[in-house]
């Protein structure tokens, strides 16, 4: 009996050891794009569709990636999977010509080189507000068209045509895009691509607007001297706040304080202390996104 009591207990013990040894372990996601568009995507040398795609419930951790295209080197890369969403994009190299020995039968690689498309874009401006257009424009050799493909949040997440531009007889192009409303904040990549989609080049760029900011004073009632702290939120998908004074005298006209870096959580806060020579009566602080597409304010009394 006590024999079997201490195999128990040891049977015990080992079944409590592997419960707390094992670990959650987190999945990501991973967006998939390349130049041409339509390479197969291996992951861990496991098939999985071509591009554009999407890929959900990946373990976190390393793994192998590979991009395969008939008449291109494959891209291969170890990757990082983390928790979240993560993008990889991959512009192909096509393989060298290849050409037949007279009367041999052997295949050699042509030294020549092999004249291919070439493509640039610049965007008019790194940040535009919802409801505002944006300009892109670059060059292109090899092609009298200019595909442009744009990679972002909401409808943008596999990527999405936006246009066909035609290539200028000095190799020029020119698009401007008016999206409208109809855009969330975030970040975005437009791809230039050649008519063939063999050259690529991509441009990111912010969008901000459609959300709003607030302000809280910590105190409605302050003696000359005295601090307020000031806190508050942006959606907006700014990356900062402005903050602007207005009360009697040279502050009639307002006077801007601070410009503040949001949080990882989108907030702020900043304390600001009144000067004994600031007459009493009443102040007030704005609060702009950096863009000023949203503001808000707060009041306070400046009173003995």
């Amino acid at each position: 009996m006590k024999r079997l009591l201490i195999i128990s207990a040891l049977i015990a013990c080992v079944l409590i050891t592997g419960c707390t040894s094992s670990q959650i372990v987190g999945k990501g996601t991973l967006q998939f794009s390349s130049s041409p568009q339509g390479a197969q995507i291996y992951l861990d040398n496991q098939y999985q569709g071509t591009t554009p795609s999407t890929l959900s419930g990946i373990y976190t951790g390393a793994h192998a990636l590979e991009f395969r295209y008939p008449g291109y080197q494959s891209y291969i890369a170890n990757i990082t999977v983390t928790t979240g969403s993560s993008n990889y994009y991959a512009a192909l190299t096509p393989l060298a010509s290849q050409t037949v020995q007279p009367n041999q039968g052997q295949v050699s690689t042509t030294t020549a080189p092999v004249s291919q498309p070439t493509i640039t874009i610049q965007q008019g401006q790194t940040v535009m507000t919802i409801g505002s257009t944006q300009t892109f424009s670059g060059t292109c050799t090899g092609s009298d068209t200019v595909i442009l493909v744009l990679y972002g949040p909401g409808a943008y997440t596999n990527g999405m045509q936006i246009a066909q531009v035609p290539v200028s007889a000095i190799n020029t192009w020119s698009y401007t895009w008016n999206p409208g409303y109809r855009i969330i904040s975030g970040t975005y990549t437009m791809i230039a691509f050649d008519k063939s989609m063999i050259a690529s080049a991509p441009d990111t760029f912010g969008v901000v607007g459609g959300g709003s900011v607030s302000i809280i004073a910590s105190s409605s009632i302050v003696p000359p001297g005295g601090t307020v702290t000031y806190t508050g939120l942006c959606t907006t998908g700014a990356n900062s706040v402005i903050l602007t004074l207005y009360g009697p005298g040279q502050l009639s006209t307002g006077v801007q304080v601070a410009t503040l870096t949001l949080n990882a959580d989108n907030t702020y806060s900043y304390k600001y202390t009144f000067d004994l020579s600031r007459p009493l009566g009443s102040y007030t602080m704005m609060v702009s996104d950096q863009q000023h597409t949203a503001s808000a304010s707060a009041t306070i009394s400046l009173s003995s």
